[in-house]
């Protein structure tokens, strides 16, 4: 018979909530993983998002609101589960406290970074999934593909290009033109 590993000590709100004030992580059941800082061509494809999603909320006098990274998604206490999302969707009010989104946000946006593609592809895939987020877009810029899971209903994985024009499903008359954004960037 093997002999039992010591097992990891979990991490915990306290410890996470003690971290210096620009360290970059996040906490997947109870185990902290760092994350590394974004490039150029990944902050352009942001910020265009944001301003799209912003943009047509406002239009719509919406009740929701769309946040940029870094900003905290907890999504489960026990063991500690807390997302940083490139962009989210929030539209139930409850669930911000004034320092993070307690629970799954609408729709999450996460822009695969080039040493960490597994972790958008799997792993968030899995936690958003599980936990209640209603679509979630994989945008990969060294593929130059958009990858759209709408989680209503039945699963929806469809693959896009740069050159598509995108519905956001989480709403009827939105429409992402990845054509525009993709002039933007040297890749």
């Amino acid at each position: 018979m093997p002999a039992l590993q010591p097992q990891p000590e979990l991490f915990t709100l306290e410890q996470y909530e003690g971290l210096p004030e620009n360290t970059r992580v996040e906490v997947f059941d109870g185990v902290i993983y760092d994350m590394g800082s974004p490039s150029q061509c990944h902050q352009t494809i942001l910020t265009e998002l944001l301003v799209s999603l912003r943009n047509y909320i406002r239009s719509k006098a919406g009740g929701c609101s769309v946040f940029p990274a870094p900003f905290d998604v907890k999504l489960n206490d026990t063991p500690l589960t807390i997302v940083q999302p490139d962009l989210m969707i929030v539209c139930d009010k409850d669930k911000l406290d004034g320092n993070r989104c307690n629970g799954a946000p609408d729709f999450i946006i996460e822009i695969v970074s080039f040493g960490n593609p597994s972790d958008d592809y799997i792993r968030k895939l899995y936690y958003y999934k599980n936990y209640g987020v209603r679509e979630y877009w994989i945008v990969d810029p060294q593929r130059k593909s958009v990858t759209v899971n709408y989680f209503e209903g039945n699963l929806i994985n469809v693959p896009y290009t740069f050159d598509s024009v995108i519905k956001v499903n989480i709403y009827e008359d939105l429409y992402i033109n990845f054509s525009d954004i993709s002039r933007l960037l040297d890749i």
